[in-house]
């Protein structure tokens, strides 16, 4: 198992945080270095460090923040709910008119 038991741990928002304010306050660091010394994944910890650039508004022009993602994932979800309870009114009143024309 090895490093790669590293890749599907959850972390916490502090500990995220924390990780960020280590990269951000080390110029002099790779993130790489940061990332072995913390033990995650130097591709997660450059995942952070850019999402938090971009909630900070340093992130490239249309980038979502954390709160949008949350949003756009919420209302996905909300949307595939609707979409299944349609298909079910559909089947429904499909159902209730063929009775009727009985």
């Amino acid at each position: 198992m090895g490093t790669n038991s590293n890749m599907s741990k959850r972390y916490t928002a502090e500990f995220k945080r924390d990780a960020i304010a280590l990269v951000r306050s080390s110029p002099h660091r790779n993130v790489t270095e940061i990332a072995r010394e913390l033990g995650v994944s130097p591709e997660g910890l450059r995942g952070w460090v850019k999402q938090d650039r971009t909630d900070r508004g340093e992130g490239p022009p249309g980038e979502l923040t954390s709160p949008e993602r949350e949003e756009l994932a919420r209302l996905r979800q909300q949307n595939l709910e609707q979409q299944k309870t349609i298909d079910i009114l559909r089947k429904a009143a499909a159902y209730f008119a063929a009775e009727t024309n009985r």
